[in-house]
């Protein structure tokens, strides 16, 4: 990773965000410069899950600039060529569909265009409680988009959420390492 930009982008999966920020934590330390973004929902709302002002200060002393958090400060990812490579972790089932459309309404998903246009790689950590239901077939969309690659995933709760995968943050900075070369990790395992 060293020597490496990442805009590492959040999303409202919030109870991901632990597992999240220590995977990024795992990225910063192997040497990479890190501009980190979060989406509206991820920068604003509290949760049982934690209190948005302290995950932004989570992220922010991971960072080494200001959190990306409106979408005129996304836009320029792309023609500046700001990094090498995007992470959104986690991707949830919303973004995913947007990023399948085209729809480019929050930082994230904007972030993901301004990237894209220039041809580079976007990693994906999903983490949705129906990719394997209404999410599947945004997942399959993006699986066939060019400069996308997706962080293994597997079924969290087969029993009780039988729907449901969530990245295996421990193969997050390997998958990154893989999209930096054009080749995606093995995307689901159960």
């Amino acid at each position: 990773m060293k020597g490496t930009t990442i805009v590492y982008g959040l999303c409202g999966s919030f109870c991901t965000f632990e597992k999240s920020l220590a995977a990024l934590a795992k990225i910063k330390n192997e040497g990479a410069r890190i501009l980190p973004a979060m989406s509206f929902n991820a920068a604003s709302m509290d949760t049982k899950f934690g209190k948005a002002e302290d995950f932004r200060n989570r992220l922010t002393a991971l960072g080494d600039a200001p959190i990306i958090d409106t979408i005129q400060a996304a836009e320029p990812i792309g023609p500046q060529k700001l990094c090498d490579v995007l992470v959104v972790a986690p991707c949830t089932g919303n973004t995913l569909a947007k990023l399948a459309l085209g729809i480019t309404d929050t930082p994230i998903t904007m972030a993901c265009k301004s990237h894209l246009r220039i041809g580079r790689p976007i990693v994906l950590a999903v983490c949705t409680n129906d990719a394997l239901g209404a999410s599947a077939q945004n997942i399959g969309r993006l699986m066939n988009t060019k400069n996308i690659y997706f962080v293994p995933m597997y079924q969290d709760d087969p029993i009780r959420k039988p729907t449901s995968l969530v990245a295996d943050f421990d193969q997050l900075s390997d998958t990154i390492e893989l999209a930096l070369h054009g080749r995606q990790a093995e995307p689901v395992y159960f």
